[in-house]
Protein backbone atom coordinates (compact mmCIF):
# COMPACT_ATOMS: atom_id res chain seq x y z
CA UNK A 1 0.00 0.00 0.00
CA UNK A 2 2.41 2.43 1.05
CA UNK A 3 4.44 1.92 -2.30
CA UNK A 4 1.36 2.03 -4.10
CA UNK A 5 0.79 5.24 -2.69
CA UNK A 6 4.26 6.65 -3.02
CA UNK A 7 3.64 5.77 -6.82
CA UNK A 8 0.60 8.00 -7.31
CA UNK A 9 2.28 10.93 -5.12
CA UNK A 10 5.23 11.26 -7.26
CA UNK A 11 3.06 10.84 -10.63
CA UNK A 12 0.20 12.36 -10.45
CA UNK A 13 -1.34 16.25 -9.72
CA UNK A 14 -2.72 16.74 -6.39
CA UNK A 15 -6.55 16.89 -8.22
CA UNK A 16 -6.67 14.07 -9.71
CA UNK A 17 -5.15 12.27 -6.31
CA UNK A 18 -8.17 14.44 -4.89
CA UNK A 19 -10.61 12.71 -7.12
CA UNK A 20 -9.41 9.39 -6.90
CA UNK A 21 -9.66 9.59 -2.93
CA UNK A 22 -12.86 11.00 -3.34
CA UNK A 23 -14.76 7.58 -4.82
CA UNK A 24 -13.03 5.91 -1.96
CA UNK A 25 -15.74 4.60 0.96
CA UNK A 26 -14.84 5.96 3.97
CA UNK A 27 -12.90 3.10 5.36
CA UNK A 28 -10.40 3.18 2.55
CA UNK A 29 -9.91 6.58 2.77
CA UNK A 30 -8.88 6.62 6.50
CA UNK A 31 -6.49 3.93 5.92
CA UNK A 32 -5.14 5.68 2.82
CA UNK A 33 -4.26 8.70 5.06
CA UNK A 34 -1.79 6.37 7.15
CA UNK A 35 0.37 5.87 4.40
CA UNK A 36 2.51 9.29 4.44
CA UNK A 37 1.96 12.43 5.48
CA UNK A 38 1.12 13.79 1.86
CA UNK A 39 -2.15 11.44 2.12
CA UNK A 40 -2.84 12.28 5.68
CA UNK A 41 -3.33 15.60 4.01
CA UNK A 42 -4.67 15.25 1.20
CA UNK A 43 -7.17 12.78 2.76
CA UNK A 44 -8.10 15.47 5.72
CA UNK A 45 -9.70 17.49 2.52
CA UNK A 46 -13.32 19.22 2.84
CA UNK A 47 -13.94 18.13 -0.68
CA UNK A 48 -13.60 13.91 0.11
CA UNK A 49 -15.73 14.21 3.25
CA UNK A 50 -18.06 15.83 1.81
CA UNK A 51 -18.81 13.85 -1.30
CA UNK A 52 -18.54 10.88 1.70
CA UNK A 53 -21.70 13.04 3.64
CA UNK A 54 -23.49 13.78 0.49
CA UNK A 55 -23.22 10.08 -0.60
CA UNK A 56 -24.04 8.58 2.52
CA UNK A 57 -26.67 10.54 3.62
CA UNK A 58 -28.38 12.01 0.54
CA UNK A 59 -31.57 12.91 2.01
CA UNK A 60 -29.86 14.81 4.89
CA UNK A 61 -30.16 18.80 5.08
CA UNK A 62 -26.73 19.42 4.25
CA UNK A 63 -25.68 23.33 3.05
CA UNK A 64 -25.46 23.44 -0.57
CA UNK A 65 -22.24 25.76 -0.55
CA UNK A 66 -19.36 24.95 1.14
CA UNK A 67 -17.51 27.73 3.23
CA UNK A 68 -14.47 28.08 4.94
CA UNK A 69 -15.57 27.99 8.12
CA UNK A 70 -17.52 24.25 7.53
CA UNK A 71 -15.55 21.41 8.66
CA UNK A 72 -16.97 18.32 6.49
CA UNK A 73 -14.99 16.11 8.46
CA UNK A 74 -16.29 17.32 11.56
CA UNK A 75 -19.87 17.03 10.02
CA UNK A 76 -19.25 14.00 8.95
CA UNK A 77 -18.31 12.17 12.65
CA UNK A 78 -20.80 14.45 13.91
CA UNK A 79 -23.47 12.45 11.45
CA UNK A 80 -21.98 9.65 12.24
CA UNK A 81 -22.32 9.79 15.62
CA UNK A 82 -26.11 10.76 15.71
CA UNK A 83 -26.86 7.70 13.40
CA UNK A 84 -25.01 5.53 15.87
CA UNK A 85 -27.05 6.68 18.81
CA UNK A 86 -30.50 6.55 16.48
CA UNK A 87 -29.62 2.79 16.11
CA UNK A 88 -28.55 1.91 19.31
CA UNK A 89 -32.39 3.23 20.13
CA UNK A 90 -33.24 0.47 17.53
CA UNK A 91 -31.52 -2.53 18.94
CA UNK A 92 -33.03 -1.85 22.14
CA UNK A 93 -36.73 -1.53 21.01
CA UNK A 94 -36.28 -4.53 18.89
CA UNK A 95 -34.65 -6.49 21.69
CA UNK A 96 -37.39 -4.92 24.62
CA UNK A 97 -39.81 -6.58 21.87
CA UNK A 98 -38.20 -9.89 21.61
CA UNK A 99 -40.07 -12.25 24.41
CA UNK A 100 -38.58 -15.58 23.61
CA UNK A 101 -36.40 -15.11 20.78
CA UNK A 102 -40.12 -13.84 18.86
CA UNK A 103 -41.95 -10.66 17.79
CA UNK A 104 -45.30 -10.12 17.41
CA UNK A 105 -45.89 -8.31 13.29
CA UNK A 106 -46.73 -4.76 15.17
CA UNK A 107 -43.45 -4.20 16.47
CA UNK A 108 -41.85 -5.59 13.14
CA UNK A 109 -43.77 -2.88 11.44
CA UNK A 110 -42.63 -0.04 14.15
CA UNK A 111 -39.61 -1.01 14.00
CA UNK A 112 -39.15 -0.68 10.45
CA UNK A 113 -41.06 3.27 10.70
CA UNK A 114 -38.58 4.36 13.46
CA UNK A 115 -36.03 3.45 10.61
CA UNK A 116 -37.61 5.50 8.18
CA UNK A 117 -38.39 8.39 10.41
CA UNK A 118 -34.66 8.43 11.58
CA UNK A 119 -34.07 8.98 7.73
CA UNK A 120 -30.91 5.47 7.86
CA UNK A 121 -29.46 5.32 4.74
CA UNK A 122 -28.48 1.84 3.50
CA UNK A 123 -24.65 2.69 4.73
CA UNK A 124 -25.82 2.96 8.25
CA UNK A 125 -28.00 -0.11 7.98
CA UNK A 126 -24.69 -2.08 7.08
CA UNK A 127 -22.66 0.06 9.53
CA UNK A 128 -24.91 -0.66 12.48
CA UNK A 129 -27.44 -3.18 11.55
CA UNK A 130 -25.85 -6.03 9.18
CA UNK A 131 -24.18 -7.44 12.57
CA UNK A 132 -23.57 -10.91 13.53
CA UNK A 133 -23.56 -10.73 17.36
CA UNK A 134 -27.27 -8.65 16.80
CA UNK A 135 -30.70 -10.94 16.97
CA UNK A 136 -31.66 -12.03 13.57
CA UNK A 137 -34.99 -10.21 14.21
CA UNK A 138 -33.10 -7.14 13.87
CA UNK A 139 -31.32 -7.97 11.04
CA UNK A 140 -34.35 -9.05 8.98
CA UNK A 141 -36.14 -5.36 10.24
CA UNK A 142 -32.84 -4.22 8.51
CA UNK A 143 -33.13 -6.72 5.83
CA UNK A 144 -36.86 -5.44 5.30
CA UNK A 145 -36.61 -1.54 5.44
CA UNK A 146 -33.77 -1.70 3.27
CA UNK A 147 -35.48 -3.41 0.20
CA UNK A 148 -39.09 -1.80 0.90
CA UNK A 149 -38.03 1.82 1.76
CA UNK A 150 -34.57 2.07 0.47
CA UNK A 151 -35.30 0.11 -2.79
CA UNK A 152 -31.84 -1.30 -2.21
CA UNK A 153 -31.90 -4.07 -5.52
CA UNK A 154 -32.08 -7.53 -3.75
CA UNK A 155 -28.86 -8.66 -5.35
CA UNK A 156 -27.13 -5.83 -3.68
CA UNK A 157 -28.29 -6.39 -0.48
CA UNK A 158 -27.39 -10.21 -0.50
CA UNK A 159 -24.08 -9.61 -1.16
CA UNK A 160 -23.87 -6.81 1.88
CA UNK A 161 -25.55 -10.29 3.90
CA UNK A 162 -22.83 -12.33 2.90
CA UNK A 163 -19.87 -9.93 3.28
CA UNK A 164 -21.07 -9.06 6.78
CA UNK A 165 -21.68 -13.25 7.40
CA UNK A 166 -25.53 -13.44 8.16
CA UNK A 167 -26.99 -14.57 4.77
CA UNK A 168 -27.22 -17.95 6.19
CA UNK A 169 -28.96 -16.84 9.44
CA UNK A 170 -33.02 -18.47 10.17
CA UNK A 171 -36.02 -16.92 10.88
CA UNK A 172 -39.60 -18.47 11.00
CA UNK A 173 -42.64 -16.79 10.25
CA UNK A 174 -45.86 -18.23 10.80
CA UNK A 175 -49.42 -16.44 10.11
CA UNK A 176 -53.03 -17.79 11.09
CA UNK A 177 -55.70 -17.15 8.85
CA UNK A 178 -59.71 -16.31 9.64
CA UNK A 179 -60.89 -20.07 8.87
CA UNK A 180 -63.47 -20.04 5.56
CA UNK A 181 -67.08 -20.14 5.72
CA UNK A 182 -68.67 -23.67 4.37
CA UNK A 183 -72.09 -24.11 4.06
CA UNK A 184 -73.08 -21.81 7.07
CA UNK A 185 -70.36 -23.03 9.07
CA UNK A 186 -66.40 -21.72 9.58
CA UNK A 187 -63.89 -23.64 8.95
CA UNK A 188 -60.78 -24.01 11.48
CA UNK A 189 -58.51 -21.22 11.65
CA UNK A 190 -55.56 -21.70 8.87
CA UNK A 191 -52.09 -21.91 10.25
CA UNK A 192 -48.93 -21.08 7.67
CA UNK A 193 -45.18 -20.84 8.72
CA UNK A 194 -41.58 -20.48 6.49
CA UNK A 195 -38.36 -21.02 7.26
CA UNK A 196 -35.96 -18.54 5.37
CA UNK A 197 -32.76 -17.63 5.36
CA UNK A 198 -31.79 -14.02 5.10
CA UNK A 199 -30.25 -14.55 2.10
CA UNK A 200 -33.60 -16.06 0.57
CA UNK A 201 -35.90 -13.40 1.73
CA UNK A 202 -33.88 -10.66 -0.26
CA UNK A 203 -34.60 -12.94 -3.08
CA UNK A 204 -38.19 -14.21 -4.74
CA UNK A 205 -38.12 -17.04 -2.45
CA UNK A 206 -39.18 -14.03 0.45
CA UNK A 207 -42.10 -12.12 -1.79
CA UNK A 208 -44.72 -14.06 -0.03
CA UNK A 209 -43.31 -13.52 3.51
CA UNK A 210 -42.32 -10.07 3.36
CA UNK A 211 -45.42 -9.20 1.81
CA UNK A 212 -47.36 -11.00 4.55
CA UNK A 213 -44.87 -9.13 7.10
CA UNK A 214 -45.86 -5.57 5.05
CA UNK A 215 -49.43 -6.26 5.60
CA UNK A 216 -49.54 -7.32 9.44
CA UNK A 217 -52.39 -8.54 11.24
CA UNK A 218 -55.25 -7.19 8.92
CA UNK A 219 -58.72 -8.37 7.06
CA UNK A 220 -58.38 -12.29 7.03
CA UNK A 221 -55.32 -12.36 8.74
CA UNK A 222 -55.41 -13.18 12.65
CA UNK A 223 -52.23 -13.10 13.95
CA UNK A 224 -48.53 -12.59 12.25
CA UNK A 225 -44.93 -13.69 14.63
CA UNK A 226 -41.71 -13.69 13.43
CA UNK A 227 -39.68 -15.90 15.55
CA UNK A 228 -35.62 -17.33 15.65
CA UNK A 229 -35.72 -20.59 13.53
CA UNK A 230 -33.51 -23.41 14.36
CA UNK A 231 -33.93 -25.16 11.01
CA UNK A 232 -36.31 -28.12 12.15
CA UNK A 233 -40.20 -27.91 11.35
CA UNK A 234 -41.24 -26.91 15.08
CA UNK A 235 -40.66 -24.15 16.54
CA UNK A 236 -42.06 -23.24 20.40
CA UNK A 237 -44.56 -20.70 18.89
CA UNK A 238 -46.33 -19.06 21.62
CA UNK A 239 -50.51 -19.04 21.58
CA UNK A 240 -53.30 -16.49 20.95
CA UNK A 241 -56.57 -15.97 22.28
CA UNK A 242 -57.54 -15.70 18.60
CA UNK A 243 -56.26 -18.53 17.17
CA UNK A 244 -58.36 -21.51 16.66
CA UNK A 245 -56.31 -24.54 16.61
Amino acid sequence: MNESASILESGLPFDICLKIASYLPVLDVCVLSRCSRYWRELCSSDSIWESLARRRWPAAAFPRDSSASLRWREVYAGKHREMAIRAGAVVGFVNQCCGVESMEVGDYVQAIGELSSLEFSYADVRMFLFKPHLSVLLNLVALHYSIACLQTPAWEVVAALKSCWISERQVCVKWWKLGRWFYGFRMRDESHSRHLTLAELATEKGIEVLGVLRRGAIHEVLRVVICVSDGSSSSPWPRSNSQNE
